[in-house]
């Protein structure tokens, strides 16, 4: 039997077949097969990118659990009050000298010591005038002689007037007595002066108060011999007011004007007085580079003429950032301080140094306040290095 022969010949019939159906099924076949080779692809590349993304992932996570935690500080800015700290010389701000103005003489009587107030006009110290009494007592004696002389001459002269009509006294006798007259009147003007000038000698003899104040220093005893050679007796603090002799650098004194507050201490004290700058050095030393500012202060039993004082002058406000000292650091380079970055890098920042206060250290320049500042052990980081940061918030003003 032939089997093949049979297929081929009857049941199938090659001639019978649709010629355009072979290539739509082949087509078929390369559409399934191209779909699932690109799904495999896409399998293989999604686990690629699934699994690096993971490893990554872990690896930032597990470098972020390494890093340090740092606190850190947002400063913002805040209203300073620029403070200048400077010692100097209690003195009295207006200082009179006392000596003799007149003769002197032996010192009877000491009525004031240091440390004593006086009046203007006041008798300080009595100067002895027994001599002075005397030439007084003469001189006066000397302008009645002459008064009585000149009171002659004009009766003369009165006289001979009457008796020159009837011409027992010539005109020449007239011109005599009345030269006589006037002599006599000017030997009177002479005595006189004398005798007010003697008197004013001896108001010179006492050693009196010119303006009211504070007795600084006695330098005079009963008995002692004085001239207007003994140099000075007393010292005075004029209404006894003081003022600080503050020494200050040339910057600083640029930054400073009459009128300022300021606050003193007396050495050895406690006691913190208000002052008020009064006069500005228009000098700077050529040595030390300094200049003085007065500052004047009433009278306080704490000051004391030639002792120190410590001074701190607020010479004007301004906005800045303010840093505890624990966040400055210094090297060769300057200042600096280390911020965090957007990315929790570490990253150095330099900056200028202004005033320092009770509140921490003023920055004049590099940060804006905005920062992530790093508070603390900035000594041990590094920077590029990661850290974690932790936000300390500033105490409630």
């Amino acid at each position: 039997m032939n089997y093949e022969s049979k297929i081929s010949g009857e049941d199938l019939d090659v001639s019978t077949m649709d010629d355009d159906n072979i290539p739509a099924r082949n087509k078929r076949r390369l559409i399934i097969i191209g779909a699932i080779v690109a799904a495999i692809i896409l399998a293989i590349i999604a686990y690629k990118i699934f699994a690096g993304g993971g490893e990554d992932a872990a690896a930032a996570n597990a470098a972020s659990s390494q890093a340090p935690a740092i606190t850190v500080i947002v400063p913002g800015k805040q209203e300073v009050v620029r403070t200048i700290n400077a010692t100097g010389t209690v003195a009295a701000r207006r200082e009179l000298p006392i000596g003799v103005v007149g003769e002197g003489g032996r010192v009877t009587q000491v009525y004031v010591d240091a440390g004593d107030w006086v009046k203007a006009g006041q008798v300080m110290a009595r100067i002895d005038r027994s001599v002075q009494t005397q030439q007084i007592a003469r001189l006066e004696a000397s302008v009645a002689s002459a008064r009585a002389e000149r009171d002659l001459a004009q009766a003369n002269l009165d006289r001979a007037a009457q008796l020159v009509e009837r011409g027992f006294i010539s005109k020449a006798d007239i011109d005599r007595l009345t030269a006589t007259r006037d002599s006599s009147a000017a030997q009177l003007r002479v005595s006189q002066a004398q005798l007010s000038e003697a008197r004013a000698r001896n108001n010179f003899l006492d050693i009196v108060a010119p303006k009211g104040g504070l007795v600084l220093e006695r330098d005079i005893e009963v008995g002692q011999t004085v001239s207007p050679g003994s140099g000075i007796l007393f010292r005075l603090a004029q209404n006894g007011e003081m003022e600080l002799q503050a020494q200050l650098s040339e910057s600083d004194l640029a930054n400073l004007s009459v009128g300022v507050s300021t606050e003193v201490t007396p050495v050895g004290t406690t006691k913190v007085l208000e002052g008020q700058i009064w006069q500005i050095s228009p000098m700077i030393d050529l040595d030390t580079r300094q200049g003085i500012a007065k500052i004047a202060l009433g009278y306080d039993p704490a000051l004391r003429p030639g002792g120190f004082a410590s001074t701190k002058i607020r010479s004007g406000t301004s906005q800045a950032v303010v840093l505890p000292e624990s966040a400055l650091q210094n090297d060769t380079e300057g200042s600096y301080v280390y911020i965090i970055d957007k990315d929790n890098k570490v990253v150095r920042r330099d900056v200028v140094i202004g005033d320092v206060s009770a509140d921490g250290l003023s920055i004049t320049s590099g940060l804006d306040g905005t920062e992530r500042v790093v508070l603390r052990a900035g000594g041990f980081l590094n920077p590029g290095q990661t850290a974690k940061p932790v936000l300390q918030k500033k105490p409630a003003a």
